[in-house]
């Protein structure tokens, strides 16, 4: 069993909340808009980070992290991008390759808005953590927090780290 994190949209901006819940984890995921790499340093201090880039993310970033990453966690076959959508409104970009080959879990970013969401269709659950950074126009940051073990994903949270500004 591992216990991941996962935040996105952090644009720089990382405080001592976000290190104590990453901490508590044996992964950490980051669904892109990064913002600097000394935050996924910081994180990777703490426990392995898996990551995509965003679209505010710079070409140093884009060097260090994929557009998408595909990966398998407990027997979970993950697949992470930052502009992804959910379901019924899968991004073109990268919808045929979920269609091809459907992910368990698919998580993207971009939003700001929370979300976990079942495809029924296709046998995936969609999460978007929502932002933790400090820009956007959302009013509470967020991330996400649950386990993954032999296939299935548990223990689903949702972490509220207060309004943005």
């Amino acid at each position: 069993m591992k216990k991941i994190l996962l935040l996105s949209d952090t644009h720089s901006y990382i405080d001592e909340r976000i290190l104590d819940f990453a901490s508590q984890a044996d992964e950490i995921w980051h669904a892109g808009d990064i913002g600097d790499l000394n935050l996924t340093d910081q994180l990777a201090k703490i426990a392995p980070v898996r990551a995509v880039f965003g679209n505010i993310d710079n070409a140093e970033i884009r060097k260090e992290f994929p557009l998408n990453n595909r990966f398998e966690v407990e027997g979970v076959d993950v697949l992470i991008t930052h502009i992804g959508g959910y379901p019924g409104k899968y991004s073109p970009a990268i919808s045929e390759e979920i269609y091809a080959n459907p992910p368990k879990l698919f998580i993207s970013g971009h939003s700001h808005i929370l979300k976990v969401m079942p495809d029924r269709n296709l046998n995936l659950l969609h999460m978007n953590p929502g932002a933790c950074g400090i820009h956007g126009f959302h009013q509470i940051r967020t991330m996400l927090r649950f386990t993954v073990d032999s296939g299935k994903i548990d223990n689903l949270e949702v972490i509220e780290l207060g309004k943005r500004g």
